[in-house]
């Protein structure tokens, strides 16, 4: 689990993609100061597992459908990346709860200064647009940031110098692609409000219980 608090920006060593599978590997610092084989590293929001590491980098595999399904297929030598390492027990909670397992991406369709603020606005699919509320949190490239303003289509977000100074979120632009993940509370609280969609055993009054106790 991670809480959306990035750590460092690393920059992308060398990406090289096969026919079923590829790997990363990405210089960095702050997260190497712990780092074992098989720890859990969130890339711009993506969970990774570290394969091998050195003294200033470390690699790691990833699925073609991680690739086809998230912003790391755009990723080129020389990209800057968001780096989180997995939360310790003793951790403080600085964000909110991520898990590294994007829902969709979305597209900066904006991005307007206002005052020491900037204002990032993102389009995104109706799938990820159902569980962003206002003043909720959402994962950008594995950032946790407060949502400020919904549409139908998008939503706004307005960082603080700091957040743009310490993330990739200073190299984007209009036009980029960003990894979303919703707040798994909202998913999780939908599940359990709505138990007949399950495909395990239903839960509370059918048609077929009803039917079986005379109504």
């Amino acid at each position: 689990m991670f809480t959306g608090i990035v750590e460092e920006v690393g920059t992308v060593r060398e990406i090289r993609k096969g026919q079923t599978s590829s790997f990363i590997e990405i210089q960095a610092k702050t997260v190497l100061s712990d780092v074992h084989i098989g720890d859990s590293i969130a890339v711009n929001g993506v969970c990774l597992t570290v394969t091998e590491f050195s003294a200033d980098s470390f690699r790691a595999d990833v699925m073609n459908e991680t690739l086809n399904r998230s912003s790391l297929g755009s990723l080129r030598s020389g990209s800057h990346v968001n780096l989180e390492r997995a939360m310790p027990a003793n951790g403080r909670f600085g964000g909110h709860i991520v898990s590294g397992h994007i829902d969709g991406t979305g597209v900066i369709t904006d991005i307007r200064r206002d005052g020491i603020s900037v204002w990032y606005t993102i389009g995104t699919t109706a799938a990820v647009m159902r569980y962003i509320v206002e003043k909720g949190s959402v994962a950008i490239d594995g950032i946790s940031l407060t949502v400020a303003k919904v549409t139908d289509s998008s939503f706004s977000v307005s960082i603080i110098p700091h957040t743009a100074e310490q993330t990739v979120l200073s190299y984007k632009k209009t036009g980029d692609t960003v990894n979303l993940e919703n707040d798994i509370i909202g998913k999780y609280v939908e599940k359990l409000m709505n138990p007949q969609n399950s495909p395990k055993e239903p839960n509370g009054i059918t048609m077929e219980f009803l039917a079986k106790n005379g109504f």
